[in-house]
């Protein structure tokens, strides 16, 4: 069983022992360390908390609200949620930060504690580090017994979430029910299975068919949404009675969409498409995606006249990146999407309300509109090594042999080659290097993969 304490959380199995799984008593021990640095940080004693609809997830809960409260804490619980509706949740409540009780694409026997700030997006690197630091010293101070946190459940906020998406400018309402889309949705047996149908026919879709939709969390697929775990909507759409298929992940920051004859549009095209439209709606504008997602984002921007920046991986990174670049749009190649007008976090539901905006303007069917965009191919591929090998230097001298290239080092090594880029980024959790490469075929990409990877291999046997 595995416990992973990183900067963005505490992630683990439940069950084992303690420090080896996600136990109990690791779940208390982390709460405490996070609402400790709330309290130092912020001297605010409100922090929101949501969860996905996993099986562990319930106890998960009431073990962190019950930690907070004990710390003098008032917890304001938004229940069976989705990680952007939390987001948006903690500067509406003016609380001083949030825990989201998700595992993301994990299979179900994992669970984490996501930590956010007092403006809703992802704690930083060093402000993870030091709630983990609190967290192994055990300093915690609890509050007496007059002084206890109270506890609260708001099952409002989804609705009000959904209900500022509807509102904003690029959202076509009307374009969207005057197309009367014929809809199947994925939600893997989580929360997405009342967040996307209630968006849905908010947004005036009638045709909503239901896959997986109830919100039990016991997943009926592997929830990772990539194309081998999407074959069941995939066979439903085959069948031509739909215009297109939705997919989300357990806590809904991720958004994959199935064409109308069961095709994948591809999670790395999600973001293109959206930030395509809002380009062309803004006139244009900047935009961010991390190192290793496609190209075709970048081929888009400069097309609207704006400016591509890379940043680092990790959804911290990007909203940094953005803020930085005054990006209008941005996201990872997972499909996510960051839409800062909403809120700076990965947002699968305003992701999904601008996309078909998009699709009913264009009036086009999913794969006329996905073979209006670049092709580029990614293929990702790892290499692993044994624990004495020094992964850090063995980058270095990756950079210094592909010197004459353009090469980013913010996050491992990223060498270009016209329109072909590879990326390599050691694991934090295992002996790994990654090795993704992109061009236009699938052969290219895997050719170019396998190059770098006998470099590597050359490099370390030298």
């Amino acid at each position: 069983m595995a416990l992973i304490k990183s900067i963005s959380g505490i992630r683990g199995t439940i069950g084992g022992a303690v420090g080896e799984g996600l136990t109990p008593i690791d779940v208390v021990k982390y709460a405490a360390a996070f609402g400790t640095w709330v309290l130092n940080k912020t001297q605010n004693n409100t922090i929101v908390i949501g969860r996905d609809a996993r099986l562990s997830g319930d106890m998960v809960s009431r073990l962190v609200a019950a930690t907070l409260q004990g710390l003098g804490i008032h917890v304001i619980d938004l229940g069976l949620s989705t990680t952007p509706t939390v987001e948006m949740a903690v500067p509406a409540k003016q609380a001083g930060g949030g825990i989201i009780l998700t595992a993301s694409h994990n299979p179900k026997q994992w669970n984490a504690l996501k930590l956010l700030n007092d403006k809703g997006e992802f704690i930083s690197d060093e402000d993870g580090k030091t709630v983990l630091a609190l967290g192994d010293s055990e300093a915690f101070d609890f509050a007496p017994v007059t002084k206890l946190g109270q506890y609260s459940v708001d099952d409002t906020f989804l609705q009000q979430h959904i209900d500022a998406i509807l509102q904003l400018p690029l959202v076509d309402k009307e374009a969207i029910k005057a197309r009367n889309f014929r809809v199947v949705v994925d939600a893997v047996n989580s929360t997405g299975g009342f967040a996307v149908p209630m968006l849905l026919e908010a947004l005036g879709v009638e045709t909503i068919e239901k896959l997986y939709c109830e919100p039990t969390g016991d997943f009926a697929h592997n929830p990772e949404p990539l194309p081998e775990n999407l074959r069941d909507i995939a066979r439903i759409l085959e069948k031509g009675s739909f215009d297109l298929g939705i997919v989300v992940d357990p806590d809904v920051d991720r958004l994959a969409l199935v064409n109308e004859d069961g095709t994948m549009f591809g999670e790395e095209y999600t973001l293109v498409a959206v930030s395509d439209y809002v380009l062309q709606q803004n006139g244009g504008g900047n935009t961010v995606s991390n190192l290793s997602s496609t190209r075709a984002l970048r081929d888009v921007t400069e097309k609207h006249g704006g400016s591509y920046a890379a940043a680092a991986v990790g959804e911290v990174n990007v909203v940094n990146k953005m803020k930085e670049t005054n990006a209008v749009i941005g996201g990872e190649g997972n499909g996510g999407i960051i839409y800062p007008e909403l809120h700076y976090g990965r947002d699968s539901l305003v992701g999904i309300a601008l996309f078909l905006s998009h699709l009913a303007k264009t009036g086009l069917t999913m794969t006329r509109l996905r073979a209006s965009y670049p092709n580029y191919f990614i293929s990702k591929n790892k290499i692993e090594l044994t624990p004495e090998i020094n992964t850090d230097e063995v980058l270095v001298q990756m950079q210094q042999r592909y010197a004459k290239q353009p090469v980013n080092t913010i996050d491992g090594v990223k060498i270009e080659f016209d329109k072909e880029w590879v990326h390599l980024r050691k694991s934090n959790t295992e002996p790994i290097i990654r090795i993704y490469a992109e061009s236009d075929s699938n052969a290219t990409a895997d050719h170019l993969a396998k190059k770098i990877i006998e470099d590597i291999k050359e490099i370390i046997n030298h």
